[in-house]
């Protein structure tokens, strides 16, 4: 035999002697990759009806251990609120740019309800400027106590914090020129004029909506601007004829502008017979923001705006309010049964 060939063999041979007595395993497959982690389902959307504006029942009780004895113990009540909303809470430059306005005498009321005779403005109550859009965030992290900030009671909002009884029925109004307003006579009366909000707010689409079921011919014409004061700055160009909002957002630009008028509601008991007047164009219950936890406070809370009817809520209401928006408004009862 030809001896390259017998080498060869001889080599074979000893190659099939190691893979055997080494063994072999089929090469391994990859595992399957893990699936994917599936998010959470979302809340299905809820409708808010007359029972979310709701709360707990009133109690100056101070629950050992619970939101009141912290805020006791820390020496201080840590609110969240506005610092440019006037007639709400704005900073006022005559006096030291101390945040004052409507919705700061109730965060007053509940700190010295809290903190009792020891009172005191400075030392017991920490003013907290937020956004709109923090004020969720802030109570569910515990970075303030209460939020006193244009807080709508909505459904969506009861899932993720809790709310005192409604303090204040806002409506969604409108501001216009004093000789529109001695003839306003509802949303016919914005026929063919240009009417401002901020942008993405949903005053604009209400006005749009309403305006659409009552037939106004021709349209208002939507003008947005991206805040309210840049709706003022354009109402006092003549850019626009009316800006609508909240009244309590448009009591703070009538307090800024004589030349720009909040037509009263048709609901004021106090006006005179064919006064011209304005319905409410959406409500906007507001209440006290806590987080959901804090029951005890939020009773707490509830018993401090109860005894506000003894007069101070009207004292309020005049003092920032009544001005702009008219003299006939009153505290709103509790919505019955309580949660």
């Amino acid at each position: 035999m030809n001896r390259r060939l017998t080498a060869g063999l001889a080599a074979l041979g000893t190659l099939a002697a190691l893979l055997a007595s080494c063994g072999y395993d089929d090469t391994p497959l990859p595992k399957p990759p893990e699936a994917a982690p599936t998010s959470p389902p979302s809340k299905p959307p809820c409708t808010t009806t007359d029972a979310d504006y709701r709360s707990y029942a009133p109690s100056s009780d101070v629950v050992a251990g619970g939101a009141v004895e912290r805020i006791q113990k820390r020496g201080r009540l840590i609110v969240g609120v506005s610092a440019d909303t006037y007639q709400m809470a704005a900073e006022n430059p005559q006096n030291d740019n101390r945040i004052e306005g409507f919705d700061i005498e109730f965060a007053k009321a509940i700190g010295k309800a809290i903190f009792g005779s020891d009172f005191e403005l400075g030392k017991n109550i920490q003013f907290k400027v937020i956004t709109a859009g923090d004020r969720i965030g802030d109570l569910q992290n515990r970075v303030v106590d209460l939020v006193i900030r244009n807080f709508t009671v909505t459904c969506d909002r009861w899932q993720q914090i809790a709310f005192s009884q409604i303090y204040y029925e806002a409506t969604q109004k409108v501001l216009v020129t004093p000789s529109l307003a001695e003839k306003y006579e509802g949303l016919q009366s914005l026929a063919g004029l240009r009417v401002c909000a901020p942008i993405g707010s949903t005053s604009l689409t209400n006005i749009q909506t309403q305006a659409d079921k009552l037939g106004v011919d021709p349209s208002p014409i939507l003008s947005p601007a991206v805040t309210h004061t840049g709706c003022l700055v354009k109402f006092q160009r003549g850019e626009v004829d009316a800006i609508t909002g909240d009244d309590t957002v448009l009591a703070g630009l009538a307090a800024q502008d004589p030349y720009a008028v909040v037509p009263p509601s048709c609901d004021d008991p106090t006006i005179a017979p064919g006064t011209a007047c304005q319905t409410s164009l959406e409500p906007e219950p507001y209440g006290i923001g806590a987080n959901g936890d804090d029951i005890d406070l939020v009773r707490y809370v509830n018993a401090v705006l109860e005894n506000m009817r003894n007069g101070a809520w009207q004292v309020a209401y005049n003092k920032y309010l009544a001005t702009y928006l008219g003299s006939g408004a009153t505290q709103p009862p509790p919505y019955l049964p309580y949660r």
